[in-house]
């Protein structure tokens, strides 16, 4: 076992003893659950109608911020994938079951029950339909996601934290996101990925179920549904123990491919000319009432539709963003943040619109032509109606096969990647954890899915009434669990955000060459220079510029060799560097020559000097690690340290359960360690004596406020 000694215990005693409660006792899982439901959504509804909207703003904000051009990733980190690829991935993370699920339930529901004041039935209900129903999908979503994955690929990719949302608490607490701080930030996102995955899976099986029934195979039925989930996730289970890597990415790779081809079927089958005014409509009439729908919290009207609806939507997005957050981290490496946020915020959002309009304007199509056809769609229950909607096309019983088996390889896939992505949690952000591990989530994930359908069932049959919502009351637990889950998460990314906020500003003052620091506090020593030597032709180097790529000699000692003698050492000094970066042992030796022989002595020598300004320094050598404390009457003034670890950056690696099956290059870099959060991450060839000692000196001025 390989698991983090407090996160994966607590994560999974709670769940088990959820999970057993629920087989124990449904109908006290299905009270509790509709209780907790009700004052969250009663007292904190506002809580979470705002903070998607500030996830929004956050999100616009740094588009278009100064730090739009740091990189997800060292400096040198290009992106692994196309535009074009990468595109198809990021829809790929959102594109899953709940769109398949919703994408026609929803719209029709809204036509059925319109809330913005349309009558029933009409053309007005349908245009509003379809503008609430790309409110709920579309930017808001992915400005959840972009919170998320951002602060895991900035922490885990250029400074490599943990892969874990603790480090996105980094610059606001620094070493203490590895105590108990870390530690719950880490069980409230496995809490919220595992309830968003349930209620995903749940989604899914009862769509399948309802298929199965559509195509004559196998009658609805929660027993059914449970046999189903138990199936399904077996299949998954299988797929992690026997390894199939390869299958899984063919397998998700083929559901792509199938669901565009349902997509294509749609559109040409269905009213085609209809559907292509209706997304340009449609898209305008979502830009145009946007920030008035992101503001509505139904104030002085019965608040039940906005918490069976909107924020059951918010609540859904952030408590499976760890998992699409992670997911979309992985396949962004590379890209700036300007970059990023710009592809994930329009580009998957336009074309789930896509997705949305070709399903939803067909339903409302076939529900307004009346006929037979129409009338089922309307008055059939939510999980049916996306083949209700395939039975007023031609070839229905193909179609809504295929269907069936989009749904059932998403189920799969899902529980696939959800069960690393919890596993890698609880194992302290390791990005490989051992595979029984995420055998035993994957079941988890199984089992707390089936609870979920049960204490629902339970409600159905034993309450007067179900939920306020329109939809069936057996999605009513499933709801519930993701509206609950999620209000801790909620807080959590908030502080990331305010965390993001301070960290990019620490790295954005890193950025540039230390010539704009020195110049902008003394311009004269833009033209300080200083003779190389009289061999090399008086040619004249900066002393304030960019450190220059040589190893633990110091500069002026440099400065006295002939041309010949410096091009001699850099070719050699490559050649060891390339040598070392082959092994991590190897490159762990030169972290240790590196702290011995560079930075101990220039901590020393700043030692010395600030010793004859009345102050103590107090020099501590740990593994990997160099600290000087400054102190001043007693107390800890100042804290600069320098921290050698090891990157190992491998190429290809995209969606969670792919292969890695390229080559593991080795680098050894060096960080500065201030209270305020790591900065200026390079290689250990970039960093002399000297240039240690301006650095200590430049930030010590920055931190005295000079």
């Amino acid at each position: 076992m390989k698991v983090h000694p407090i996160v994966f215990p607590v994560s999974a005693l709670v769940i088990l003893a959820f999970v057993v409660g629920g087989v124990v006792a449904p109908g006290w899982m299905g009270e509790w659950l509709a209780a907790a439901q009700s004052w969250v959504t009663g007292t904190m509804g506002w809580f979470y109608i705002l903070s998607v909207g500030a996830f929004l703003a956050f999100a616009v904000y740094l588009f278009f911020s100064r730090f739009g051009d740091i990189k997800l990733g060292k400096d040198e980190d290009e992106p692994e994938f196309s535009y074009m690829t990468w595109f198809a991935m990021l829809f790929s993370a959102g594109m899953g079951i709940g769109l398949m699920f919703w994408s026609v339930a929803e719209p029709v529901s809204h036509f059925k029950s319109p809330h913005r004041g349309a009558e029933a039935l009409s053309r007005g209900a349908a245009n509003e339909a379809m503008v609430t129903t790309f409110f709920h999908w579309g930017l808001h979503a992915w400005a959840i996601y972009i919170v998320v994955a951002l602060a895991l690929a900035f922490y885990a990719f250029r400074h490599d934290l943990p892969l874990s949302l603790r480090s996105a608490l980094y610059p606001l607490i620094g070493e203490r996101v590895h105590g108990p701080i870390g530690n719950v930030v880490d069980i409230v996102a496995v809490f919220g990925t595992l309830f968003g995955l349930a209620t995903s899976l749940g989604l899914g099986v009862l769509q399948i179920n309802a298929g199965l029934e559509f195509l004559g195979v196998l009658n609805s039925s929660t027993t059914n549904q449970v046999i189903l989930i138990a199936l399904i996730t077996l299949a998954a289970t299988v797929s992690v123990v026997t390894g199939l890597d390869k299958g899984i990415r063919r397998l998700s790779e083929l559901n792509l491919v199938l669901a565009v081809t349902l997509l294509l079927f749609v559109l040409f089958a269905g009213p085609t000319m209809l559907l292509l005014n209706a997304f340009v409509q449609n898209v305008g009439a979502y830009a145009s009432d946007m920030v008035k729908l992101t503001f509505t919290t139904d104030a002085l009207r019965d608040q039940g539709w906005q918490r069976g609806w909107t924020m059951f939507y918010w609540a859904w997005w952030i408590s499976w963003s760890p998992f699409v957050g992670m997911f979309i981290a992985r396949v962004s490496r590379g890209r700036t943040i300007r970059e990023f946020v710009g592809g994930v915020l329009l580009v998957p959002s336009l074309l789930t619109f896509l997705w949305l309009t070709v399903f939803g304007n067909t339903a409302l199509d076939v529900g307004m032509s009346g006929g037979e056809a129409g009338g089922a769609l309307l008055s059939s229950e939510t999980p049916t109606m996306i083949f209700m909607m395939l039975q007023g096309l031609p070839l229905s019983t193909i179609s809504a096969a295929l269907a069936v088996a989009v749904v059932t390889i998403f189920f799969i896939t899902s529980s696939d990647s959800g069960s690393l992505v919890v596993d890698m949690i609880t194992s302290g952000g390791d990005p490989d954890p051992p595979i029984r591990q995420r055998v035993f989530w994957a079941l988890t994930e199984g089992a707390v899915a089936a609870v979920l359908l049960l204490a629902g069932a339970w409600a159905v049959d034993h309450m007067a009434e179900g939920g306020e919502a329109e939809v069936d009351d057996a999605l009513g637990a499933l709801q519930d669990a993701a509206i609950i889950t999620a209000l801790p998460l909620t807080v959590v990314l908030l502080i990331t955000c305010a965390g993001l906020v301070k960290g990019l500003s620490a790295e954005k003052r890193t950025m540039d060459p230390l010539t704009r620091m020195a110049s902008r506090r003394h311009p004269s020593a833009e033209v300080s220079r200083e003779r190389v030597g009289p061999a090399d032709g008086g040619v004249e180097r900066s002393s304030a510029g960019r450190p220059p790529a040589v190893d633990s000699t110091s500069a002026s000692a440099q400065g006295h060799k002939s041309w010949r003698q410096r091009l001699r050492h850099l070719t050699s000094q490559a050649s060891e560097h390339r040598r070392l970066e082959r092994t991590p042992e190897a490159a762990e030796k030169m972290i240790a020559r590196f702290l011995d022989e560079t930075v101990k002595p220039a901590f020393e020598e700043i030692a010395r000097e600030l010793e004859k300004q009345g102050r103590v320094a107090d020099i501590s050598m740990r593994d990997r690690e160099a600290v000087l404390v400054v102190m001043h009457d007693g107390a800890e003034e100042f804290s600069y340290g320098i921290q050698g670890h090891i990157h190992k950056r491998r190429t290809g690696v995209a969606f969670p359960e792919q292969p890695d099956t390229s080559e593991t290059r080795v680098e050894h870099r060096a960080e500065v360690v201030l209270r305020s959060g790591r900065q200026k991450d390079r290689r250990l060839r970039e960093w002399t004596r000297e240039t240690i000692a301006e650095d200590f000196t430049r930030e010590y001025a920055r931190w005295m406020g000079w």
